[in-house]
């Protein structure tokens, strides 16, 4: 993504001014949650005075879409695991239904089994 320039006498590199803003651009793009891929693909888009702004829209756009679906998955894994240290707490002997849902995950779905309090 970034050209590297020949070595000088001393050995060091000398890049030119443009390296700076070219390594702010991958590393903002970086940190709206693109990949190098898709990294490499905005700088080509960029580098291109020919290239149209609906592909970028559209990368953009993409990204977006990618992105709700990781939150939609983030939350029902907060959810599951939720009822799961939620069923935990309410246990009260050994049996520890966390460490039991992650033993046998079956479906994927959370279950928790209720045991029988012995009177005592």
């Amino acid at each position: 993504m970034l050209d590297e320039p020949p070595r000088r006498p001393s050995g060091y590199r000398q890049y030119p001014a443009d390296s700076v803003r070219r390594i702010r651009f991958i590393k903002h793009a970086q940190g709206l949650g693109f990949t190098l891929d898709e990294v490499q693909e905005l700088l080509r888009l960029r580098d291109d005075p020919q290239m149209p702004c609906k592909k970028v829209r559209t990368a953009a756009e993409t990204k977006i879409a990618d992105i709700d679906q990781k939150v939609r998955r983030l939350r029902a894994m907060r959810s599951a695991l939720g009822s799961l240290v939620a069923s935990c707490a309410a246990n009260r002997d050994h049996h520890c239904p966390l460490l039991e849902a992650l033993d046998d995950p079956d479906d994927g779905t959370v279950r928790t089994k209720q045991r029988s309090r012995r009177a005592g």
